[in-house]
Order: C-alpha cells, then structure tokens, then sequence
C-alpha cells in the first residue's frame, strides 16, 4: 500500500509499504477513506518530537471501512464504516473504566520509554512516535486498529466523510476543553491559538454556554474565520498589546477561562521569543511556551487554564507564582476521544455544528508530502488539509 512516511525533519515522503496485517485476535483492518494532517503532526515534521524513526507510518486523524477484523473482534464486520479516535485504548483497566482513555494503562508497548520520560506512560497513539507506541498512522490506504471493539464508531451513510471525520481527534479534542473549564452562563473565555482546535474550542464554549469568546493569533485568515466562522473577537497579537487589551475586554477581571492551544511551537514578539528559539534548537528547553505564560498572567484569579495544546518535554520561565497567587486551576493533557464519540456525532446529526467548517486544502495522498510544508508555512490561506488515499 502507499502511505506518508516520516525519514527526518521536514522529509515526508510518500512510500509503498506492506500492506498491515491482523496480528491480535482484537484487532480490525481499515480502508481508509479520508484521513488529515494535525497540528500537532507538526512537531514531527519539524523534529520535536523524540524517539521517530525513519520510515514511520503518520497520521491520527482517519475514518474508512472495516476490510478484515479478527476472530475476538464483535462489535465491528467487514463493511462498517467507521471513524477512529487516536488514543488507542484497552477498555478494560483502571482509567479506561474512569473513561480517561487517553491514559489507558495497556496499550502502550513501549511504555517503559514514557515511564522514564514522564513518569507514568499515558495511551498508544497513531503514527505519533515510538514514544506513544510506534503504531502505523492513518495517512495510509489501510491501518491496523487495535482492541477494534473499543475505538471506532460507526457513523451513518446520511452523513458525509467530511461531515464525522474531525470526530478522531480535533473536535473532541476542542469539545474537551471546554466541557473540562467549567464554563457558566454568561462567563468570558479567551483562547490562544485560531489553529483547527482553537477553532473548535471557541465554538465548543459558545455550545457549552460562554457569552464571550476571545480568540488570540497573528495569522489573518485564522482570525478572520474566528471572528466570521466561530463568532469570537479577536486579537492580533502582532499589532495588540494582548494583556492590557484583555483586562479592557472583560472590565479588568481578565477571561474565567484560557485554553492554550497552541502548544510546544508558539511564536510570540521581543526578546523572550528569541531567548525561547536559541533554547529549543540548542535543546535547552523542548517548546517555546509563550502562549501558556500569557495565559497564565491573563486568566482571572481562582479561573481554569485548560492546555489541549501539545507539550513534550520541558519548558523554561514559566511564571508559576502567578499561577499559584492567582488560585488558578490548570488542567491538560491528550483528548479522552471515546468519551465524546457518541455525543459528539450526535450534535453532528442534529446539525448544531458543521465540523468541515474549516476544511481549506482537499488534496490527494500523493500530494501529502507538499501538504505538509503548506500547512506548517500557512501558505494559501491554508487551515486545515484533508487528503483522500
């Protein structure tokens, strides 16, 4: 089969590779129908994340039709279509039954090298690292699925591939962290990041009750379809003083909630910008957390900072004594995605939401390694890339 494959930084490639096989009893094998690039297979493509190797298989968000399932595999036959969430989950230990699916205790195999980095090992993921596992991504015709009668979920022929698909990871993922921030009626929320989960954040928090969005970037056409699209104001943070702008937005209090989305690879202005860039290549620090330090001094006192943005290491200058004289409420981590399967598809079929809002870029599996660069240069306008094998 052909699939993008990972051989260094910024070398992504399309490659004919073997064709996956069932190799336990509970596995299933998806044709994959439409499958996207993530933000977050960004840090891949720029070399942030450690323990790749060449030749890897990418890609978490996918959906297609179930080929082959294997003999211990019941909820699932050959002809379902399906889409997948990107933690791979056992649906049988401690936090799979606390339904954190995203720290499943057993479907990491190569948990010893997260325990030694972490502490503990969360889930397997997709095409994300032999840290998370080294399974086999989704940019692929076909795809080895895991425990296949936990993951997928089928979704109706009524609704298009466009229409479910984000449901593998960043509508969930967005969904998330706003149902985690306890937002109330009537309550301020500013996110940093107008990327595809920042997007969906702000449409999430608007579903889950906020009265004000305020949505924080310097890419225009992601502010443009925060503000259009998601209903949020926004900031520009290359012409906005953020912080004061903030405190003049919400009457001084700052936002009850902040969602960092953006993660490991912000950009940000003046000196701090550069000393973040000369750590992270002399890798002295693992991500540039100039959006996370802005949040932290933005949020109101006794407010929740919510981080769905991907962080892998270690980060330098945080200002942890206003997070802690503040009282501020931190919460984080992968997305928990079977929890929000079956709600999610639902709003989806009511339509309350319409999660191809954002598709600009329909390519083909062939132009996936040109994606790439596009996508990670914000060339054409581009957003969000979906690529059909």
């Amino acid at each position: 089969m052909r699939a993008l494959c990972w051989f260094g930084k910024e070398d992504v490639r399309l490659q004919d590779v073997p064709d996956p096989t069932i190799i336990n009893p509970h596995d299933a094998i998806i044709e994959v129908s439409l499958t996207a690039i993530c933000g977050s297979d960004l840090h891949l493509y720029d070399g942030n994340i450690p323990t790749m190797e060449s030749g890897d298989i990418l890609g978490h968000e996918f959906m297609g039709t179930v080929v082959e399932v294997g003999p211990e595999v019941h909820q699932l036959k050959v002809g379902d279509r399906v889409v997948v969430p990107f933690p791979i989950a056992c649906g049988h230990c401690h936090h799979c039954h606390s339904d954190e699916f995203a720290l499943c205790d057993n479907s990491n195999p190569n948990a010893w090298m997260a325990e030694r980095a972490f502490g503990h090992s969360p889930a397997g993921i997709f095409g994300y690292s032999h840290l998370y596992g080294g399974y086999a991504g989704g940019q692929a015709e076909y795809v080895r699925v895991p425990f296949a009668d936990i993951g997928p979920i089928k979704v109706p022929d009524t609704l298009s591939d466009e229409d479910v698909l984000f449901l593998s990871d960043i509508f969930p993922t967005g969904y998330q962290a706003a149902d985690v921030a306890n937002i109330t009626p009537g309550s301020t929320v500013a996110v940093w990041g107008c990327g595809p989960i920042g997007l969906f954040a702000i449409k999430s928090a608007y579903m889950l009750g906020a009265e004000k969005v305020i949505a924080i970037d310097h890419v225009p056409e992601r502010l443009a379809m925060a503000h259009h699209q998601a209903g949020a104001e926004v900031l520009n943070f290359t012409d906005d003083p953020v912080l004061e702008a903030i405190k003049e937005m919400t009457d001084g209090r700052g936002p009850q909630t902040c969602v960092e989305a953006v993660g490991m690879e912000a950009h940000g202005s003046g000196l701090m910008d550069y000393h973040d860039k000369a750590r992270q290549t002399l890798g002295l620090e693992s991500g540039r957390p100039h959006a996370l330090r802005e949040a932290i001094m933005a949020c109101a006192k006794g407010g929740t900072l919510v981080i769905p943005g991907v962080f892998g290491g270690i980060i330098d200058k945080l200002p942890i004594g206003a997070a802690f004289s503040k009282g501020l409420t931190f919460k984080m981590g992968q997305t928990h995605v079977h929890r929000y399967l079956k709600p999610l598809l639902a709003r989806i079929e009511k339509n309350e939401i319409d999660p191809s809002f954002l598709i600009t870029h329909r390519l083909s599996l062939e132009d996936g390694p040109e994606a790439y660069r596009i996508f990670r240069d914000k060339e054409d306008d581009c957003i969000k890339v979906v690529l059909r094998p």
